[in-house]
Order: structure tokens, then sequence, then C-alpha cells
């Protein structure tokens, strides 16, 4: 399939009947959703009549377009894209930065970190480096991609107690992620992914509530939960594709643990 994101120059039409065809939608469920007649979507997929800036924002809002690629669908039909890119450092980002600081500092000793739509780290907590520890220099030269470090066999993954599981885990998160935005830089990443070397057994989670990340620090089994966060209402595409992943003790033992270190520091 070809990737939205590098068809600058198709037609606008062409690009929203591939989007709905991406959420799996007949002309006739967008056309419900939208509250408009199949014939006009009709027309408008086929080119035989030019939406306005207005429908294809509406559109691409019942579609679930990510912001970075609305943009592309109101430059393809000849309007200007009204979406920004901001980058973090900007003065306007200020309230953006501080929210993730307090967010990142508020949850120490447990590690959480910042990363964009790639999977790059934008910022992360001190608690971070407990991940990080031993993994070789450059796996951590920026931008540091957290999947990379994670599956990577020089990186987190002879750590990790259940490599099986969580590498099967963000593989799906991955693809679900693939499956939403149509990115082609995710799926080169993807494919990488899967390349690298797991002799890990297939993952059996009948007994878990939630996939744990269980990694081995200095001779001691820590588990821990994910959770992950993002801005609900974004007008900017640099804030529209940030996630925070904040990391929760899952026993008595990894909390102890945690809380030693923040006694430490």
């Amino acid at each position: 399939m070809t990737s939205m994101t590098s068809a600058k120059q198709r037609p606008v039409g062409e690009l929203l009947r591939q989007w709905r065809e991406q959420r799996r939608l007949s002309q006739l469920d967008l056309s419900i959703q939208a509250d408009i007649s199949t014939r006009h979507l009709s027309f408008v997929e086929t080119g035989r009549s030019a939406p306005s800036r207005e429908m294809v924002l509406h559109l691409a809002e019942e579609l679930e377009v990510p912001l970075r690629e609305r943009n592309r669908l109101l430059l393809a039909a000849g309007f200007a894209p009204v979406y920004g890119e901001t980058s973090m450092d900007a003065p306007e980002m200020t309230a953006v930065r501080t929210a993730v600081r307090q967010i990142l500092a508020g949850h120490e000793p447990y590690p959480a970190a910042v990363v964009d739509r790639r999977w790059n780290m934008v910022d992360s907590n001190a608690s971070i480096a407990l991940f990080t520890a031993g993994i070789p220099p450059e796996l951590l030269t920026p931008p540091v991609n957290v999947l990379r470090l994670s599956l990577h066999p020089d990186g987190l993954a002879p750590r990790i107690v259940n490599l099986g599981e969580w590498r099967a885990h963000l593989l799906g998160r991955l693809r679900r992620e693939i499956a939403v935005t149509a990115d082609q830089g995710l799926r080169d990443l993807y494919e990488e992914l899967v390349a690298y070397p797991c002799s890990d057994p297939e993952p059996h989670l009948e007994n878990e509530v939630v996939v744990p990340l269980r990694i081995m620090h200095n001779g001691t089994e820590l588990k821990f939960l994910s959770m992950v966060a993002t801005f609900g209402t974004p007008a900017d595409i640099t804030v529209a594709e940030l996630s925070i992943e904040s990391f929760f003790p899952a026993d008595a033992v990894t909390a102890d643990f945690l809380r030693g270190i923040g006694l430490d520091r």
C-alpha cells in the first residue's frame, strides 16, 4: 500500500478515499457518520466535486486523520494548512514544556519519558536511568528511539525477563499506530524491530491483567506497569504527536526498591 505521507500530489478525493478504506468504512458508513449524502461523498472521492476547506476538515475529523495528514489533505485540495508545527524550544511552547516537566518530576522516583510520533525520546526524568544503565553509547545518541532501545540485542532486551511478552506488546502497539497513521517511518521501524533476534517463547498472558515489564537491575527483578498520556485538545502537530509513558511499580519489591532510590538522591 502506498504511504499517504508521501503522496503529496495526489488528488484530495483519492486521499480521502484511502483514509476511509484505511478505517474500514464504506461510503454509506462515512456519509451517515459525517451527515452528508453518499452521492456527494462519492463525487468528492472521484473528483467530480471539489470539496470546500470546511468539508475537507469535517471529513478528516470524522476519519480521525492525524493533524499532520490533515494539512496534506488541505494542500491537495488547494488550501493552506491550518495546523502549525512548533518547535518544543519555541516561546509559544512554554506552557507545554512546563506541564511536561511537572509530570515527569512529579512521577519520581518512578521512570517516565516523553516520546514523539516515531518513538524518539523528547524528554525523561532521572529515574529512566534504570532502563538505560549499561546500554552502549551508540544506542543513547540522540535521537534515542525507545523501541529500538528496548528490543535491540545490545539494548535493554537482555535484561528483560519476559522479553517475548514485552516484545509482542510493543510490536502490537506499533502495528496499531501504523494502522491509524499510515506513517512510513513507523513501517520502517517495525521492519527493523521484527528482524531483531528473540529466542523467548510465545507470550502467555492468561494470568496477567496487563502486560508487565520485568527487568533485572543489579540482581533484583523489577516489575512495572506502564500508562500512556497525551494532550487532550491539541491544535498543534508537535503537541498532538507527544505522548508520556509512565511506569509504576507492579509489586511491593519494585515499590520498595524505587522508594529507596528516591531517598538516596
